[in-house]
C-alpha cells in the first residue's frame, strides 16, 4: 500500500473517486478542484492503488502538461511511495503497447506538438494504432487530466476520444466549468488546517514605497525586501533545527535580458552568484514573443534535474535565488520557495493569482506556529490581480447540422470593408472629435480654466505618474482576488522621465486603438494636437501640457480616454453619413449563402429537445439555445418563430467571419467595422428579413443592452436593407414578451416605436 499517511480531507476525495467509478455509475466525466498544495498527486496516486486491487487489468493514462516536466515528477512519486505499481512513459507505449495494470505518464506536448512521432506514420506504429489495439483486445481505460483547464485543445481532444476510456479525471486548481461533469471540491481551508499549505500569504509586506524613479529603482527595492524576508526565515528555520534553505523566486515577465543581467548585477553587489551556486537560473522560450527577442540568457544554470542530488527543489539546496520565466507556474514542485518577487517591464501588467501556488507548500507538511514560517510572502508592484482564465464554454460539446434543401437557394448581399481603407478624412474626425469633447466637458477656449472642468470630470492633471500597489496578509487566494478587486491600494508616485516611460506611454495608447480603430500614430497624433504644448494647430488646443505632462495626464487617465473614445464612436445617429470620407472607405459587396454544413454548440443536459422545424437546418433543437447558449431576447426569438405560421425559414448568423452575412458601419473615427445581424427570417410571402436582438428592459425600466454601437448599427442595416430590398428591425425583450423597431432607434422600450413583434412578422 501507499507509504504515506493520507490527510482526512486526501482520503475523502480518494474514496469520492473510488466510489463515482464503479460500474453502476453512468457519468463519465469527474472534475476535481484541488488547491495547489493540496497533494493531488498523491491523492491519484492512491485512488489508483486502491481502484486496480479491484480492477487489476484497467489502464492509466495520466496526462501533464508541456512546461516543468510535471509528468517525471508524478512518475518518480508513485515510484517512490507506491513502488508496486507498474509505470510507463510516451517511450513504452510507442515500443510496447499498453499493459493491463500500468499507469502511462505522457506529456500533452510529446503527442501535440507538430513533428512529434507519437502520432507519425512509420515502422513504428504510433499511439493511435496502439490505442486501437488495445481496444481490440477489450482493454479498459482511465485517463487522468493534471492541470486539465490547460490542454483544451483539439488534439488533445482527439486523443482522448480514441482512448474512449470509461472514465475521465480531470484534476486542476482552477477546472474549466463543464455541467456534463461530477464535480468535487477539496476546501482550501481544510489544507490549510492540516498543515499542507501556509496559513496565509503576505503581499509587499513592510514595503513603504512611496516615490519611484522607474522600474530599476522599484526592481533594486523588491529584491532588497525579498532578502531581508529570506534572511528572517532561514533564520527561524535554524531555531527550529529545520535544515531548510528558503529560496526566493524572481520571477521576469519576458525574456528582456537587460532587466535579466540588472537583477543579475543587483544580486551579484549584494553577494549571490551563479559561481558560488547561491544563484540559479531556469529561462526557456514560450511563444513566439519570446522566440522574436533572441534572448541570451535562455537555459538552466545550478537547477539540477528532479531526480539529481543538485535539484534545486532539495529542501537543502545551496541556490537561495532562483531566476525564471512563466514556465515554473505550472506542475512545478519546490516546498521550500517562500518568497515570490515579480517583476515587471512596464507598469500596467497583471499578476496571476494562481502562480503563488508555488509558495505555498509547507515543505516538512506541518506548521510551526510561527508566522514567519507558517506564511509565504509576494513582492510585486503589478496592481491587477486575476485567477487563470477558464473559459464557461471550454467544455462545451458542438453538433453538426446540414441545411436542408430548399433554404439552399436562398441568396442575399453582403458588405466587406474595404481592405486599404484607414482613416478617410483625418480633418473632418479631428474636428468632430474636438466639438464632441469641449461639448461634453463644458470647455472654454481658455486652457487653464479647462484644466479645472477636466479636473471636476474626475481627470488627474499631476506632473507625476500615479501608481498603487497591494499589501496585506490574505488567508486564502480568493480573499486576495476579493481585495484586489475593491481596495485600491497603497499610492505612489513616479517623476515622470519620458525616456524610461516612452514604452509606458505607448502601451497605454495601444490600449486605446481598440477604442479609436486607428493606428498607433494616429491615436497619438490626435491627443498631441488637442493637449500637447506646440502640437498641431493652436484651434484645436484644448490644454497646453509640458511633455512630461503631457504623458501623466495620458498615462494616469487612459480609463478615462477609453469611456471617452467609446461615447464618441457611438454618439452620432447617422454616423456614416458624418464623414466625408471620399474613396478611402469603398464597401465590397458580395453574394451570401448559408452554409451547407454548421457547429452549434449544445447543451446535452437540456431536457427540451424538439426539434426546431422552421430553422434552415436538419437536426436543429431546443438544446441548442438552452441556459446560456442564447440570450433571453435570442432564445424567446427562436421559440416565437417556431411557433409562428408565417414564418417559413429562420437562420442564426454567425457573429464573425466571411462565411457569414455582414454589414459595414463607420465609426466616428472614419473607421470601418462589420456588424453581423443575428438572423435571416424569410417569411411564408417570400419577404427577407434581417433582424438583431438586443439586451431589453428589466421589470424596473433598468436598460439591459450593453451594445453602446446599436444605434450606429440600427442606421447601418436600415440603409443596407433599403438599399437591398429587404426588411429589417431591432428586437428586444420586456416582461418575456418581444418588441420590434424598424423606424429610428431610442432606448426607451415605453416608446411608441417599439411594437410587439406579431404587429410585424
Amino acid at each position: 500500500m501507499i507509504n504515506l499517511q493520507l490527510k482526512d480531507f486526501q482520503q475523502q476525495t480518494v474514496d469520492f473517486l473510488l466510489e463515482k467509478t464503479i460500474e453502476q455509475h453512468k457519468q463519465q466525466q469527474i472534475i476535481v478542484k484541488s488547491p495547489t498544495g493540496s497533494g493531488k498527486t498523491i491523492i491519484l496516486i492512491s485512488y489508483i492503488e486502491n481502484y486496480l486491487l479491484n480492477y487489476p487489468n484497467t489502464i492509466f493514462c495520466w496526462f501533464t502538461v508541456g512546461k516543468g516536466d510535471l509528468e517525471e515528477q508524478s512518475k518518480e512519486k508513485m515510484e517512490r511511495f507506491s513502488p508496486t505499481l507498474p509505470t510507463g512513459n510516451i517511450t513504452d507505449v510507442l515500443n510496447q503497447g499498453f499493459e493491463c495494470g500500468t499507469t502511462y505518464f505522457i506529456n500533452w506536448k510529446t503527442i501535440t506538438k507538430k513533428g512529434n512521432l507519437a502520432l507519425k506514420d512509420s515502422e513504428r506504429k504510433n499511439i493511435k494504432q496502439h490505442i486501437a489495439d488495445a481496444h481490440r483486445n477489450n482493454k479498459q481505460f482511465i485517463v487522468i487530466i493534471d492541470e486539465e483547464h490547460l490542454n483544451n485543445t483539439a488534439k488533445a481532444n482527439d486523443i482522448i476520444d480514441a482512448i474512449n476510456a470509461n472514465y475521465e479525471i480531470r484534476v486542476s486548481a482552477t477546472p474549466a466549468q463543464n455541467k456534463k461533469a461530477v464535480f468535487y471540491e477539496i476546501d482550501e481551508v481544510d489544507v490549510i488546517n492540516e498543515g499542507l499549505i501556509t496559513r496565509a500569504m503576505y503581499i509587499n509586506k513592510d514595503l513603504n514605497a512611496e516615490t519611484m524613479e522607474n522600474i530599476q529603482t522599484e526592481t533594486t527595492l523588491l529584491l532588497k525586501k525579498a532578502n531581508e524576508i529570506r534572511k528572517e526565515i532561514a533564520t527561524a528555520y535554524l531555531q527550529e533545527n529545520e535544515d531548510i534553505r528558503p529560496l526566493v523566486l524572481i520571477q521576469f515577465p519576458n525574456l528582456n535580458d537587460e532587466l535579466i543581467e540588472f537583477v543579475e548585477k543587483q544580486l551579484a553587489d549584494m553577494g549571490y552568484t551563479y559561481e558560488n551556486k547561491l544563484v540559479a537560473k531556469w529561462m526557456s522560450e514560450e511563444n513566439t514573443q519570446d522566440k522574436q527577442r533572441k534572448s541570451k540568457k535562455l537555459g538552466k544554470i545550478n537547477v539540477g534535474e528532479v531526480h539529481s542530488k543538485d535539484s534545486v527543489t532539495h529542501n537543502n539546496a545551496e541556490p537561495v535565488f532562483l531566476l525564471f520565466k512563466q514556465a515554473l507556474a505550472t506542475g512545478w514542485d519546490c516546498p521550500r520557495a517562500k518568497v515570490l518577487v515579480k517583476l515587471r517591464e512596464n507598469m500596467s501588467e497583471t499578476f496571476e493569482i494562481q502562480t503563488l501556488g508555488r509558495l505555498r507548500r509547507m515543505p516538512n507538511a506541518k506548521h510551526y506556529g510561527r508566522d514567519i514560517l507558517d506564511c509565504s510572502y509576494l513582492y510585486t508592484f503589478d496592481e491587477d490581480y486575476k485567477n487563470e482564465v477558464t473559459g464557461n464554454h471550454l467544455g462545451a460539446e458542438y453538433k453538426r447540422v446540414v441545411l436542408k434543401d430548399e433554404p439552399k437557394g436562398i441568396e442575399l448581399k453582403k458588405e466587406l470593408r474595404d481592405k486599404d481603407a484607414d482613416f478617410g478624412d483625418e480633418s473632418a474626425v479631428r474636428k468632430q472629435l474636438f466639438s464632441f469633447i469641449k461639448e461634453k466637458y463644458k470647455l472654454t477656449d481658455d486652457s487653464k480654466e479647462n484644466e479645472r472642468r477636466f479636473e471636476n470630470q474626475g481627470f488627474k492633471l499631476h506632473s507625476y505618474l500615479e501608481a498603487h500597489y497591494l499589501e496585506g496578509r490574505f488567508e486564502t487566494l480568493k480573499k486576495i482576488q476579493e481585495e484586489a478587486a475593491h481596495y485600491q491600494g497603497k499610492s505612489m508616485q513616479y517623476g515622470v522621465n519620458t525616456h524610461d516611460h516612452g514604452l509606458y506611454l505607448r502601451h497605454h495608447i495601444d490600449s486605446l486603438k481598440k477604442y479609436t480603430g486607428l493606428s498607433y500614430e494616429k491615436t497619438r497624433q490626435l491627443l498631441e494636437i488637442y493637449f500637447l504644448k506646440d502640437a498641431g494647430e493652436p484651434k484645436f488646443k484644448l490644454l497646453h501640457l509640458s511633455l512630461k505632462n503631457f504623458y501623466a495626464f495620458i498615462i494616469n487617465n487612459v480609463n478615462k480616454f477609453k469611456t471617452l473614445f467609446m461615447d464618441f464612436t457611438s454618439f452620432s445617429s447617422k454616423a456614416q453619413h458624418n464623414l466625408n470620407l471620399g474613396d478611402y472607405n469603398q464597401i465590397r459587396l458580395e453574394k451570401f449563402s448559408i452554409p451547407i454544413e454548421e457547429m452549434y454548440p449544445i447543451d446535452s443536459l437540456a431536457k427540451e429537445k424538439k426539434l426546431l422545424d422552421r430553422n434552415v437546418y436538419h437536426d436543429y433543437n431546443f438544446a441548442m439555445i438552452a441556459g446560456i447558449l442564447r440570450s433571453t431576447s435570442e432564445r424567446l426569438f427562436e421559440r416565437s418563430c417556431e411557433q409562428n405560421s408565417n414564418v417559413k425559414y429562420v437562420y442564426k448568423n454567425g457573429d464573425s467571419g466571411q462565411n457569414y452575412l455582414s454589414i459595414v458601419y463607420t465609426t466616428q473615427f472614419g473607421k470601418q467595422r462589420l456588424f453581423f445581424p443575428d438572423y435571416i427570417v424569410q417569411t411564408q410571402d417570400g419577404a427577407t428579413w434581417l433582424l438583431e436582438t438586443k439586451g431589453g428592459e428589466q421589470a424596473n425600466g433598468q436598460d439591459k443592452n450593453i451594445d453602446k454601437h446599436a444605434k450606429v448599427k440600427f442606421n447601418a442595416l436600415q440603409d443596407f436593407c433599403q438599399k437591398h430590398g429587404y426588411k429589417f428591425g431591432f428586437i428586444r425583450d420586456k416582461d418575456g414578451e418581444l418588441y420590434l423597431n424598424n423606424t429610428e432607434y431610442v432606448d426607451d422600450m415605453s416608446d411608441e416605436r417599439w411594437q410587439p413583434l406579431e404587429h410585424h412578422i
